[in-house]
């Protein structure tokens, strides 16, 4: 697989990476601890080198990670994060104080069985903490050769530029896809600017781009679409058509509407990295082929139209989520 470069230090990983929360958060019950290990070796059989994780997916993810890639652990680079109380984002509570960003990498270096975090994300912005006193404290973390790089997580352009005016932010981690377009106004430009790496997440709009969820779909308990807007019966109805013009779309080039979705995302810029999840073996290997899919001129114009055409129905996030972004 080609690689990219994510900010201006020398972070260089696979054009795609592995979003390892749907593992053990998230999406219904864990994957167990073989499987998932397994599944990880076989990304990296597949050419991924770029695997993303947090302390708020829970301990068992950082240690499943951590074994799946200890043979390999030099042809990879790693990305966790902090921020949450606790370690846990259900009460919606933060904490980057740099007492608590110390104490969370030397648990995750633990969990990792690790010597060093390649990318150490600040999961959301705090507004109790300034940020500037938070790219300080990475910036120490650097400096004892704990952590190698810094990034934000669903940051706003003004929490961007001041944190890298302190530690040079390598990436900005956020939502982003033909489901979720709103980092293309102010995000987009600002990174450019700046030389900072984008890694959207959820680059499949939690499953609804790959032409597998319609209306019917049920999810299992503790599955986060259950609560989120634009899964709710109403807007599905809307955004279904979107979802199924993407699929005749990758139906006549004979390749998958996740691979189109993963496609459209890479030509968007040199520097952005999607790092799609799954559980399953079939489906990474699908998405990891959706890195060869060339889309033309042509393709790219049918998808500007159809996404001009569809607007989508629904915020990302329940009320409480979406007082954490674009901070």
């Amino acid at each position: 697989m080609d690689t990219r470069s994510l900010g201006t230090n020398g972070l260089q990983v696979s054009a795609l990476g592995f979003g390892c929360m749907g593992l053990s958060f998230g999406y219904g019950p864990a994957t167990g601890r073989s499987d998932a290990v397994a599944l990880i070796r076989a990304a990296h059989d597949l050419g991924v080198t770029f695997f993303d994780t947090a302390e708020a997916y829970g301990a068992e993810n950082e240690e499943m990670l951590g074994e799946a890639v200890a043979p390999f652990r030099d042809q990879v680079a790693i990305a966790t994060k902090f921020g949450w109380k606790d370690g846990s984002p259900r009460t919606g509570l933060l904490d980057s104080r740099p007492e608590r960003i110390r104490i969370v990498a030397d648990q995750s270096l633990q969990r990792l069985k690790t010597d060093r975090i390649d990318l150490f994300y600040q999961h959301r912005v705090d507004p109790d903490v300034p940020i500037e006193d938070v790219a300080g404290a990475v910036r120490d973390l650097i400096a004892e050769g704990k952590v190698k790089h810094f990034g934000l997580s669903e940051a706003g352009v003004q929490t961007i530029r001041r944190a890298h005016a302190v530690q040079p932010v390598a990436a900005l981690q956020s939502e982003y896809s033909m489901f979720t377009r709103d980092p293309e106004a102010e995000i987009l430009p600002v990174l450019e600017e700046l030389g900072i790496g984008f890694v959207p997440f959820s680059p499949l709009g939690k499953g609804f781009l790959t032409g597998k969820i319609d209306t019917s779909t049920s999810f299992p308990e503790g599955d986060i679409r259950n609560s989120l807007p634009r899964f709710q019966a109403e807007a599905r109805v809307s955004n279904q058509k979107l979802a199924e013009q993407v699929g005749s779309l990758a139906e006549a080039k004979g390749v998958t509407p996740a691979q189109v979705a993963l496609a459209w995302l890479l030509v968007q810029k040199p520097w952005i990295v999607p790092i799609p999840g799954t559980t399953k073996l079939r489906r990474l290997q699908e998405n990891v082929g959706g890195a060869s899919v060339e889309l033309t001129p042509d393709d790219l114009q049918k998808l500007a139209a159809i996404l001009a055409g569809i607007p989508v129905q629904g915020a990302r996030y329940n009320p409480q989520g979406m007082k954490l972004i674009d901070r």
